[in-house]
């Protein structure tokens, strides 16, 4: 278990569209400054990659092979072993043992796990100094691609995965500007959760995003 050794800082900063800092917020301490358990996350980032796996796959046994039930050769006077037919597993075509069947990998946690572990995703990355707020003004930003290009060279955020979290899933011209950018999601703060904070180096919140936060329940 790691625990913090002194108090986060709970303010961040607010970049504008031109890439400069132009204030800075406070964050809730009651959700950025929460004890960091590496066993929570760990057992969030197992328990939501287990439930990402289909389990479709599947092998056909002898049974399931379609194929004639006759008798490949007679049971005597071959030299060779018995055999009955085609469909037998030690035939190239026919059935196989100890193959794999449809199964449901899922697992399951309680609401208050959930919600440890987004806490402590947080808490991790404000620690780390990968937490930072865009102005409410990218909301209205001019849809292309090559605005966010250029306040990302000028932030100097150009590198690594970035999980932009805006306040709701009303459309605006933020996502059209980022649709073509591999390296940047976008993430609602109701449906925010722990493994993708920590799959991405850096969290862009949206400074209304922030406020809804008092009421995140998940």
């Amino acid at each position: 278990m790691v625990k913090t050794k002194k108090t986060i800082n709970l303010t961040i900063p607010v970049y504008n569209l031109e890439g400069a800092i132009e204030k800075e917020i406070t964050l809730p301490d009651q959700i950025f400054q929460t004890q960091i358990k590496t066993e929570v996350l760990a057992l969030y980032v197992r328990v939501y990659r287990a439930n990402q796996r289909q389990g479709k796959a599947s092998a056909k046994t002898r049974g399931d092979v379609i194929g004639s039930t006759r008798k490949i050769y007679r049971q005597k006077g071959t030299g060779r072993a018995r055999h009955g037919d085609i469909k037998a597993p030690i035939f190239v075509g026919g059935g196989v043992v100890g193959g794999p069947k449809p199964r449901d990998y899922s697992l399951k946690l309680t609401k208050k796990q959930k919600k440890n572990a987004l806490f402590a995703a947080l808490s991790l990355k404000l620690k780390n100094e990968e937490i930072i707020a865009l102005s409410d003004k990218f909301l209205k930003i001019e849809p292309k691609t090559k605005n966010i290009v250029q306040f990302l060279n000028k932030s100097k955020l150009n590198k690594g995965k970035k999980l932009i979290v805006v306040s709701g899933p009303q459309k605006n011209n933020l996502i059209y500007a980022t649709k073509n950018l591999k390296d940047i999601q976008i993430a609602q703060v109701q449906s925010l959760n722990a493994y993708q904070i920590l799959d991405c180096n850096k969290i862009l919140f949206m400074e209304n995003s922030i406020l809804n936060f008092n009421s995140h329940e998940k």
